[in-house]
């Protein structure tokens, strides 16, 4: 018997399989053409395989990003598009250029650069998915390269900055969203009652901003202004991932917006304090000064700071009531601490 496929991947929340777009076009495609996955979500244990989130790893290694994976389980004989015609393949291929050159761009600035969306929900749930210490590395280096990507395509004369450049992605979003918009109408799924490749991949990048929460929802408030684009989401979401590790989350989006905002504080304290440390040592390179040597133990026993506390509310301490005493009542209270 064949060794069964594993998909590593990133997790789910707000309802979602997957918060991660390029996750959750592999996600679907599978759901869709019956393909056998085992789903592995990455978490803070996770040490697997080198590579570009999504990774298939199969019998004879490992494939990376969603084309690839998707033309791989073809060749398995996992086709979700064998009832198409060759115009709709055609259109399939129009269509993904569309949305990876015109919507693509919007996605990873709502996630990774919208200053507000990024510190206050996607830098807090990457961080707490990713082993120590990288969770404090890894998000700020994934933020960097959304921002290199949006700017090597997008940033091209007369647009040099990145302020024309945002203007630009979010006009040039929207516009795509009105096309794909105009393109399922009242149908279904974008080619009849079937979903297929490209039902998957307006899935995989409507879904996020369709569900997640964000501060800045400026493109959010265009997509739901789409009813028919919300209802693809929604009907895939209950037909194909209603139970099981692909499925949704058992958490609501009340308690993840919860745990996220506690997220938030552990991890910017964190990354505050790694860049203290990180100073200090650039200051003085060549010994140790004594007046840090009560904050190095703080620092330790913060950095090993038990997994309860992580997931306790931040209550500040409770304060005793000040009980004051009349003048009878004192000089009867000092007698009595006077009598044998």
């Amino acid at each position: 018997m064949a060794a069964p496929l594993e998909l590593s991947c990133w997790g789910g929340g707000w309802g979602l399989p997957s918060v991660h777009s390029e996750s959750l076009v592999v996600m679907a495609y599978a759901k869709f053409s019956g393909a056998p996955l085992k789903v592995n979500v990455i978490d803070n244990t996770w040490r697997g395989p080198r590579g570009d989130v999504p990774i298939l790893t199969t019998e004879d290694g490992i494939v990376s990003q969603p084309a690839k994976i998707l033309n791989f389980l073809r060749k398995q004989k996992y086709n979700a598009d064998c009832e198409l015609s060759a115009k709709q393949g055609a259109d399939t291929l129009a269509y993904i250029a569309l949305l990876e050159e015109k919507l693509l761009p919007a996605v990873l600035h709502t996630f990774w650069v919208e200053n507000d969306n990024y510190f206050t929900v996607t830098k807090p749930w990457f961080a707490s998915r990713i082993p120590f210490p990288l969770s404090l590395i890894l998000p700020g280096r994934m933020s960097r390269g959304a921002l290199n990507r949006i700017l090597l395509t997008r940033g091209e004369p007369p647009l040099y900055h990145i302020q024309e450049v945002e203007a630009q992605i979010y006009r040039d979003a929207k516009e795509c969203l009105n096309l794909l918009s105009n393109r399922l109408g009242t149908s279904q799924f974008f080619f009849g009652d079937t979903p297929s490749t490209l039902d998957a991949y307006v899935f995989g990048f409507l879904a996020p901003l369709y569900k997640v929460r964000f501060p800045k929802v400026h493109l959010q408030e265009h997509l739901k202004q789409l009813s028919n684009l919300c209802r693809l989401c929604d009907d895939i979401l209950g037909s194909y991932f209603r139970h099981g590790p692909m499925g949704i989350s058992p958490a609501g989006p009340e308690m993840i917006d919860v745990n996220l905002r506690k997220l938030t504080q552990l991890v910017n304290k964190e990354s505050n304090l790694i860049e203290k440390v990180a100073f200090l040592h650039h200051c003085f390179p060549g010994g140790t000064v004594p007046v840090l040597q009560c904050e190095g133990k703080i620092s330790r026993a913060h950095l090993e700071m038990d997994d309860n506390l992580r997931q306790s509310p931040q209550l500040l301490p409770r304060k005793l009531p000040t009980l004051k005493l009349t003048p009878a009542e004192e000089e009867n209270n000092s007698l009595q601490r006077l009598s044998p």
